[in-house]
């Protein structure tokens, strides 16, 4: 995860997009998150091309597989595909999105930051495919879920926990502000700021009593032992009482329907002696 750049902009899609209603959608997309959302309203047949990351929360393997918003070879890979669409994401790097701009295709760049903008999103992409009506059962479905969680922690009467969860380890960077809101509803506290550049002794002074690893496009491979390895956490509670965890990236750090997972796997670190024990492995 890196340092945000810009405020992202949506371009004068809806327009473009009522002008062509006869031309069949053509997807391209940079952004997991929106690979994700098209695919759980039932849009996936407009996607005719995704960012390699995609195939982590949606059934893509068999599309064309490309860069995103932050690294591409060259955007003229997108040119063959004939888009009728690029939806990419927040990170982006400004030297690629200048370049999709120049091309003759609607551009659409997302950046949500709550729970409140991804459903927005869900909604956005439901308007644009003409699934509004998918796109809203989808919306209440996560908030459903949500709300059972709610209702476990409620129920647990355990004290909320301090938790600093961790999105990128150099430059350390802090999980997303929505993270921060599934913390809340699993019966957490995010310690430090959210979703921005964090100092080691930022994070110590702070005390959190677990940490969370869900290092940007890693998968669950983040290592706590680099964690156990920093000086001036020896005396963290997190860090003495060995509960640092790591949950896999995709769940925490795609804004979309993933969350769910990602709620349910934060309540399980945070409420380990209830633990639900019917998680399904991960296929990596």
């Amino acid at each position: 995860m890196r340092a945000r750049g810009p405020a992202a902009v949506c371009y004068p899609l809806p327009v473009t997009m009522k002008a062509s209603r006869r031309i069949p959608l053509r997807i391209v997309s940079l952004a997991p998150s929106a690979t994700s959302i098209l695919c759980s309203i039932g849009a996936r047949r407009a996607l005719v091309g995704v960012t390699k990351w995609c195939a982590d929360v949606a059934p893509v393997n068999k599309l064309p597989k490309l860069g995103d918003c932050w690294q591409m070879e060259s955007v003229d890979q997108i040119l063959p595909l004939r888009p009728t669409l690029v939806i990419g994401s927040m990170p982006y790097r400004q030297e690629t999105v200048a370049k999709l701009l120049e091309r003759p295709f609607p551009f659409l760049a997302m950046n949500p930051r709550t729970l409140a903008d991804i459903e927005a999103d869900i909604r956005l992409l439901g308007g644009i495919t003409e699934r509004g009506a998918a796109a809203e059962q989808v919306v209440r479905k996560m908030r459903h879920a949500f709300s059972e969680i709610e209702k476990k922690t409620r129920r647990s009467k355990q004290q909320r926990v301090r938790v600093y969860c961790e999105a990128w380890p150099n430059p350390r960077i802090s999980s997303p502000p929505w993270v921060a809101e599934l913390l809340d509803i699993c019966g957490g506290e995010m310690v430090v700021p959210a979703g921005e550049k964090i100092t080691e002794a930022q994070v110590a002074a702070t005390k959190p009593e677990v940490i969370v690893l869900a290092w940007t496009a890693t998968g669950a491979k983040a290592d706590p032992n680099r964690v156990y390895k920093v000086a001036v956490w020896s005396e963290v509670p997190a860090i003495r009482n060995r509960r640092v965890h790591v949950i896999s990236d995709e769940l925490l750090n795609t804004p979309a329907t993933p969350l769910v997972q990602g709620a349910q796997e934060l309540w399980n670190v945070l409420h380990p002696q209830n633990r639900t024990g019917h998680e399904k492995p991960r296929k990596r």
